[in-house]
């Protein structure tokens, strides 16, 4: 019996996904949430994993004159001009330091995407319904716009915060000064 290699490759392609251990999608447990932890000032935060398309080491920033002062400027990724903007400048009113390690997140908006600067990369983190706590210390000022729950999780507690309604507000969107 002669086979092509086609058909070779079909056959191991059907048996490698009949063997697939699963997606973290499709592993997930029901009440459980997953996203990206990151820092804002002393919050911490985390945003599903549908809003954050990527997360980038801050690229070379190009300043924008006549700009709000929480918007750095514009960088070239993989050819793509991207607005930076500083996320603690715009919720807190307090530029972020920045330093080596830094990293932004890159969130698609209507228009095209934006690259939102944190203090602090916690990467992946794994809530569950039991672990829900009250919004109170999270929402303060801006902050109340974009957290609608909250995480108690190792004597911290984590706010969900919405990058998607965060790229919907009108002011977020008009960075012109």
């Amino acid at each position: 019996m002669s086979t092509t290699p086609f058909e070779v490759l079909a056959d191991y392609e059907r048996r490698s996904l009949a063997h697939v251990a699963g997606l973290p999608e499709q592993l997930d447990a029901p009440g459980l949430w997953r996203g990206v932890g990151f820092r804002i000032g002393a919050h911490r935060l985390a945003s599903g994993f549908g809003e954050v398309v990527e997360i980038l080491p801050m690229p070379t920033v190009t300043a924008v004159p006549g700009a709000q002062p929480w918007m750095l400027g514009v960088a070239n990724v993989r050819g793509n001009l991207l607005p930076i903007v500083d996320l603690k400048q715009f919720l807190q009113g307090e530029r972020t330091v920045l330093h080596e390690s830094q990293r932004v997140l890159l969130v698609r908006q209507p228009g095209g995407d934006v690259a939102v600067l944190v203090d602090e990369l916690f990467g992946q983190r794994s809530f569950h319904e039991e672990q829900l706590t009250g919004t109170e210390a999270m929402a303060e000022g801006r902050f109340a716009h974009f957290i609608d729950r909250a995480y108690r999780l190792d004597d911290h507690t984590w706010g969900i915060f919405s990058l998607e309604r965060l790229a919907r507000t009108p002011e977020f969107r008009q960075a012109a000064a």
